[in-house]
């Protein structure tokens, strides 16, 4: 067994990249990466000729029932989605390093748009290159059928999350930007900061779910909603890219998430406590 437990913590790293980009939330990607842990338990390990293909397919399988689930109770629910983010304070070497492996609030956002079967198709193939065979066994589809889930949901991420710009010093540089016109309440310097598209959204806690489109409606939003406590927020990282923590991060307020693209502010993602992970 403990070869066994040395072998699956090799592997535990991957599933919860896989848990939480198909669930938003480190929570549920460790209860789902848990109960993998437990089904091979339950299992003949030793006749599972690929040991993380396995666990990632059990992965796979554990969130797809919890997106399904997800999905019924939200049918009578109102109100934006936000994720639950990850937030860090020390923006070092090694924690900007997470840029190139991390995956946006805006991201996530649109991926819970997607059908369950859209998102488990998109994440595995697109961002694990699985093969549409293997993908197609989970869902019960043919790999064609697998190949057009992907397909479809390639396109709603491609209309509704911006890539951003890889360039962490100028996606600081706008946040702090954003930060400082807050602060002096300047609504003609925060219309600069925003791309043409920009997206804002509030969601969690006791926040009222918000939603504000176009450079000037979301400044008049964030004068408006977000002033008292722009005085409060300070640098952090939020899902790996550049963002602000209102509050200590034992007990947050809220956390700020933003997507910089094509050199503005794209979309601002505000999250309430207490659906902050850390």
């Amino acid at each position: 067994m403990d070869e066994l437990a040395e072998q699956f913590e090799s592997h535990r790293e991957h599933l919860n990249r896989v848990a939480y980009r198909m669930l938003g939330s480190t929570g549920e990607a460790e209860d789902a990466v848990q109960e993998a842990w437990l089904r091979l338990g339950r299992s003949d390990a030793d006749a599972v000729a690929n040991l993380g293909g396995w666990l990632t397919t059990v992965v796979a399988r554990v969130c797809l029932d919890l997106l399904r689930a997800r999905r019924a109770r939200r049918e009578q629910a109102a109100g934006a989605w936000l994720p639950e983010p990850v937030v860090s304070v020390d923006e070092g070497p090694e924690e900007q390093a997470l840029l190139a492996d991390s995956v946006g609030v805006a991201l996530l956002v649109v991926l819970e748009t997607l059908t369950p079967a859209e998102r488990l198709a998109f994440v595995l193939h697109d961002m694990f290159a699985v093969p549409f065979s293997e993908i197609g066994e989970i869902l019960e589809r043919s790999p064609d059928a697998v190949r057009q889930l992907a397909s479809r949901a390639r396109r709603r991420v491609r209309s509704g999350a911006p890539i951003p710009d890889a360039t962490v010093a100028r996606q600081r540089e706008l946040v702090d930007a954003f930060l400082a016109a807050s602060r002096a309440g300047d609504f003609d310097a925060l219309v600069a900061l925003l791309d043409p598209d920009v997206v804002f959204r509030v969601r969690g806690g006791r926040a009222h779910p918000a939603t504000a489109r176009g450079p000037e409606a979301v400044a008049r939003t964030i004068l408006t909603r977000g002033a008292p406590f722009a005085r409060l927020g300070r640098p952090a990282l939020v899902n790996g890219a550049p963002g602000v923590l209102v509050g200590p991060l034992e007990a947050p307020i809220s956390v700020v998430a933003f997507t910089v693209a094509r050199g503005r502010i794209a979309s601002v993602d505000v999250i309430a406590s207490p659906t902050i992970g850390h």
